[in-house]
């Protein structure tokens, strides 16, 4: 099972696609990782456009059976929570097109999840993907990160919602 992580963003927009590893080191392997980045100087609709083009060629290519993304839980900067609303808007009408199952996790219950600490930097997080990830080197920008953690962090407790589910495997 494939699952795809976004840390939306409407300036950077970062994704990673992961599925549990085979071996116990690297727990994940990483398919595909990477940033959509949109121009500033567009307009807001054109921006959401070109995102959405990219969103949909992601999930049309690639065929997550899951997509995590980041949920807005705090933003000091109204206009950052906005973009980012917005862009979680594209990106959650995508999946709910092509029906798949959607999932949503806080910053700090991916950091807790992926480093075991909810206050932990971008460098940890990036890091604790890399070793995950058996990657030569972390992740970057730090969004690719953040992707590649909310997927590795609902696939590190897949087992435990299967068995509360009822389902022995």
């Amino acid at each position: 099972m494939f699952v795809l992580g976004i840390d939306p963003g409407l300036t950077r927009c970062g994704y990673g696609l992961l599925r549990r590893a085979a071996t116990n080191m690297p727990v994940f392997e990483a398919r595909t990782a990477g940033v959509i980045e949109t121009a500033k100087e567009l307009a807001v609709e054109q921006r959401l456009g070109l995102l959405s083009v990219e969103v949909e060629g992601l999930l049309d290519e690639f065929e997550p059976s899951v997509v995590v993304v980041e949920k807005i839980f705090f933003q000091t900067n109204v206009r950052t929570a906005v973009s980012v609303a917005q862009a979680s808007g594209v990106i959650l009408a995508a999946a709910a097109r092509r029906g798949l199952e959607v999932a949503h996790l806080t910053p700090n219950e991916v950091k807790l999840g992926v480093v075991g600490n909810g206050a932990a930097t971008k460098s940890q997080v990036q890091e604790m993907v890399a070793r995950l990830c058996g990657l030569a080197e972390p992740p970057s920008p730090p969004d690719v990160a953040d992707a590649m953690a909310l997927a590795a962090c609902y696939l590190s407790s897949a087992r435990l919602r299967s068995a509360i589910a009822g389902n022995p495997s």
